[in-house]
């Protein structure tokens, strides 16, 4: 059985004025990592889980804020490399990225050292335009985009 994410794409504006928020991934892995590394709010849900719940429960743990009211536009399913499958809601919102504040995880670093330590699961959150997005975001999730975008009756760029 694949594993299964839920997540939300906050966004805000409309057409020229339409803005993304993506999140960079904390830990010593992604330090460097920029281009086609970020990623929106998400997180691992069992089967069962109500994946609109799972989403909005992830975006509070990932950022330390509850997810806008807003309705929930779902964005489907995508298949990524690893073969987990990431179903995404996008919500219209707003959040202030300098309030972050992840949730933490523990990583043995460094690599066979013996020490635990602690790390952001999010390090960063930014809005981004549309074509920023495109470069930044994980390329299995870029199809949220133009989902998106079809959803909010927008040509893609």
């Amino acid at each position: 059985m694949a594993k299964r994410s839920a997540g939300i794409l906050l966004f805000r504006g409309r057409g020229a004025q339409l803005r993304l928020l993506l999140v960079h991934p904390g830990g010593p892995f992604w330090t460097k990592k920029d281009l086609g590394a970020w990623s929106i709010p998400k997180g691992e849900h069992k089967e069962g889980d109500v994946p609109l719940a799972v989403a909005r429960r992830e975006f509070e743990e990932e950022l330390g804020a509850q997810a806008p009211a807003g309705d929930a536009i779902e964005l489907g399913e995508l298949v990524q490399p690893s073969r987990k499958v990431i179903i995404a809601f996008a919500i219209e919102g707003g959040f202030d990225p300098s309030g972050l504040k992840s949730n933490l995880f523990e990583l043995e670093w460094p690599p066979k050292s013996g020490r635990l330590q602690s790390f952001p699961e999010v390090d960063r959150a930014q809005w981004f335009t549309l074509d920023e997005a495109r470069e930044k975001i994980l390329p299995g999730q870029r199809p949220f985009i133009d989902r998106l975008l079809e959803r909010l009756g927008q040509q893609s760029a």
